[in-house]
């Protein structure tokens, strides 16, 4: 979603007037496009902020995504040499942002003017307009934004906003304006790609050909046609699309995922016969802790169909350990999925608290030690069963 955003900012920028480089100390500006998910990631941003910030002639240093939305106006406060701040929902704005700060910064050399641009519910359309593509043969495609899960432990529903759903009309079209650009392969991007739905209502008049007998209470009424288009439509509507070589999707939830997702993935043939799956703890305790909304058998069942279903299918997933009173017992279960299913891969995540999130509320009481203990077994039991599943292929 941050490659794609990033990518998104850039192209804003460029039509907008700007230059990109690549070298620090040519560039007038340095924006970062923020993740809030892991604790890790927000200070390797606030480290670069602070190695820019010692900068002569000091760059102007915009704050952009989820840790903007996150801190918002204190971020000026945590950071004294950030410019401007800018949510998820607002980067449209960033080409007039940054023509403002630098405009301020002409008037006046001395009075430093912090720029604030966040909480905005949805992004406008137009942002996804841009021609600008960071690589030549493949491409992301954003189908929906924000989240509805509010999974304990996840502070993206409050930095990125509610699901949202784009206009299919709008997703193919992007994916044909990538193919008139030489782009053959596409990703479909969602924080949970799999929940998408589309719903669009058009009306009509009724028009009688002869009039009734008695006046009639529906006669000249106008209605509404409701039609709905989900994840699998999406999928054949962009399997069907000329010039498309492969496209795959990130990432599914499990409460979201069915047997006719996995019979649409063996079916079309441009669709990568791929499937990121997260399941985040084998225990039902900690599940339910976490507000996952399905069970360790649901799980397994659904690990199941798909490779029955997609047998050449591979098979990835996320793993957190030590999730608050996550005990031995439950990482013995964690373990005894992760051998039982043989993923093809995995991310493995230790638990680190986050702002808003409902876990943040309770003591985070596994030992560090702990925590990169069972994170080290989880990753060594990984790479073994990926280099048994690779040397077989």
């Amino acid at each position: 979603m941050n490659l794609r955003d990033s990518e998104v900012i850039a192209g804003l920028l460029l039509e907008g007037g700007f230059g990109v480089t690549e070298e620090e100390e040519k560039a007038d500006a340095v924006l970062f496009v923020t993740c809030s998910v892991r604790q890790h990631a927000e200070d390797k941003v606030w480290s670069e902020i602070g190695r820019f910030s010692k900068m002569v002639p000091k760059p102007v240093i915009g704050l952009v995504g989820c840790m903007a939305e996150n801190y918002k106006d204190k971020a000026f406060k945590r950071m004294q040499g950030i410019d401007v701040v800018v949510g998820t929902n607002n980067i449209g704005e960033i080409p007039y942002l940054l023509k403002e700060v630098f405009a301020h910064q002409l008037i006046s050399s001395l009075a430093h003017q912090p720029f604030l641009a966040v909480s905005k519910k949805e992004r406008d359309e137009v942002v996804y307009e841009s021609m600008f593509r960071q690589e030549k043969d493949s491409s992301f495609v954003v189908i929906s934004e924000g989240c509805d899960n509010f999974c304990s432990y996840c502070v993206v529903p409050y930095v990125r906003g509610r699901l949202r759903h784009r206009n299919y009309k709008n997703i193919i079209a992007e994916i044909e304006q990538n193919i008139k650009q030489g782009i053959e392969r596409v990703t479909l991007l969602g924080q949970n790609v799999n929940a998408y739905q589309f719903k669009s209502v058009s009306q009509y008049q009724e028009i009688r050909i002869l009039p009734p007998p008695l006046p009639s209470p529906h006669q000249g009424r106008a209605y509404r046609s409701r039609s709905i288009v989900n994840f699998m439509q999406l999928l054949k509507l962009v399997n069907d699309i000329d010039g498309l070589r492969e496209f795959s999707f990130v990432t599914s939830h499990p409460k979201d995922a069915s047997v006719e997702l996995f019979e649409a993935m063996a079916k079309l043939d441009k669709l990568k016969k791929y499937l990121h799956l997260p399941f985040q703890s084998g225990s039902n305790r900690i599940l339910e802790l976490m507000k996952r909304g399905y069970t360790r058998e649901r799980y397994l069942q659904l690990a199941g169909e798909y490779r029955k279903i997609v047998p050449q299918g591979e098979l990835t997933t996320d793993i957190i350990v030590g999730f608050p009173s996550e005990t031995e017992e439950d990482f013995k279960e964690t373990l005894e999925l992760v051998q039982k299913v043989r993923f093809n891969g995995a991310y493995i995540f230790k638990y680190s608290p986050r702002p808003h999130a409902k876990a943040g509320e309770l003591p985070d009481d596994v030992p560090k030690i702990e925590k990169e203990r069972r994170h080290r077994i989880l990753l060594e039991t990984q790479k073994k069963i990926s280099k048994e599943l690779k040397a077989k292929q």
